[in-house]
C-alpha cells in the first residue's frame, strides 16, 4: 500500500450504467458522487469510434468536475471493466461494453485533462481496495465482484497480481457449464452467465418469461417465489465452482465477495457453501475465510485511487 500521507487522490469505478467517483485522503472517503453514464447504451447505439469519443467525453467531464472542486488532488486512478495490459494501458476488449477494442483510456484521458491518469482492471482495483479495507490481511486475498458482470482480483504479498498480459484472475470468465449460455467474452457457460446481476435477471426470464431486475428477483425470492429462489441457488453454486477452481490453484486464505448482488447473499450462501466445500481439495477445506465486502461498496474507487500512487 502507498505510504501514508495527506495526499488527496481521486478514484473512479466504471460500470456498465454507472460511474462512481471518490476523493480520498489515505483510506478516508472525503466525497463520493455518482453519474448515470450508461456506457453500455453508448456502446450499443454508436459506432465503435463514436462510442469511444462519447465515453472519453463523459469520463473527462466527470473527472474535471471533481478537479475543479478539489484542485489539490494529486493522482487519478480508474477501475475499468475489461482486459487491460498493465504495461501499455491498452484495453484489448471489454465483454460488457461491446465494440471497445485496443483502446487506451489512460493515455487519451491524460491528453484531454493534462493530468496523468492510471487505468486498471476494475476487479484488480476492487481487490486492492478490499485488501486495504481489511487492514492488509496475511495469507492473500481473492476478490469476486458480482455486478453487471463478475470481476475478480488477487492480492498476494501486498501486491495485485495481474499476470503477464494483465488478464489474470478473470474469475467471471471461468467456464462452469459446458455449452452454457453465450458470454460477452466469446465463450459459453462462464460463471458470469449465472451469478452476475445481469444473469440473474435473464435466467429468471428464461424460466418465467418475466423481465425483471436482479433486485426484483431477489424480492420475489424472499417472498417465497420458488423459481426466483432457484435462480439464486444456481448462482451460488456456480460462483462456488469458480471460486474453488481458483483457490485450488492460488491457495490464498481470504475470499471477499462484493458488488451489488451481495445484498442477496442470504439467498446464495447455502448453495455456495455446500459446493465450495465439495469442490475444494480436501486439504483446503475449512482453511478459507469467506468475507462479504468490508468497504461499503467503496472498494473499486478506493483501490483505483490507491493504485494510482504505485
Amino acid at each position: 500500500m502507498p505510504e501514508s500521507s495527506t495526499a488527496m487522490r481521486l478514484g473512479l469505478d466504471v460500470g456498465g450504467t454507472n460511474l462512481r467517483l471518490g476523493v480520498f485522503s489515505d483510506l478516508t472517503l472525503l466525497e463520493e458522487t455518482r453519474f448515470q453514464a450508461n456506457y453500455s447504451a453508448i456502446c450499443k447505439q454508436n459506432s465503435p469510434e463514436q462510442a469511444w469519443q462519447n465515453i472519453l467525453q463523459v469520463t473527462a467531464t466527470a473527472i474535471q468536475t471533481m478537479l475543479d472542486k478539489h484542485p489539490e488532488i494529486q493522482s487519478i486512478g480508474i477501475g475499468f471493466p475489461g482486459f487491460i495490459n498493465p504495461e501499455t494501458g491498452v484495453l484489448a476488449q471489454s465483454p460488457n461494453l461491446p465494440g471497445l477494442l485496443n483502446v487506451n483510456l489512460g493515455r487519451d484521458l491524460s491528453q484531454l485533462l493534462g493530468r496523468k491518469v492510471l487505468v486498471v482492471n476494475d476487479g484488480n482495483a476492487a481487490a486492492y481496495g478490499e485488501y486495504c479495507s481489511l487492514e492488509q490481511p496475511a495469507g492473500g486475498l481473492l476478490y469476486a465482484g458480482l455486478g453487471t458482470g463478475i470481476g475478480g482480483g488477487l492480492v498476494a504479498n501486498g501486491k495485485v497480481w495481474a499476470g503477464v498480459h494483465g488478464y489474470a484472475l478473470e474469475l467471471g470468465h471461468l467456464i462452469v457449464e459446458h455449452d452454457g449460455p453465450e458470454c460477452g467474452c466469446g465463450n459459453r457457460g462462464c460463471v458470469e452467465q449465472y451469478a452476475s446481476a445481469t444473469a440473474i435477471g435473464k435466467n429468471y426470464a428464461r424460466q418465467t418469461g418475466k423481465q425483471l431486475s436482479a433486485h426484483e428477483v431477489s424480492t420475489l425470492a424472499t417472498q417465497g417465489d420458488k423459481q426466483a429462489q432457484s435462480v439464486f441457488a444456481v448462482a451460488g453454486e456456480k460462483l462456488a465452482q469458480a471460486v474453488a477452481l481458483t483457490l485450488n490453484i492460488v491457495d490464498v486464505e481470504n475470499v471477499v465477495i462484493g458488488g451489488g448482488v451481495v445484498s442477496s447473499w442470504s439467498l446464495m450462501e447455502g448453495s455456495f457453501t455446500n459446493r465450495l466445500q465439495h469442490d475444494l481439495i480436501p486439504v483446503l477445506r475449512d482453511k478459507v475465510n469467506i468475507h462479504l465486502s468490508a468497504s461499503g461498496d467503496n472498494a473499486g474507487i478506493l483501490g483505483a485511487a490507491l493504485l494510482a500512487d504505485n
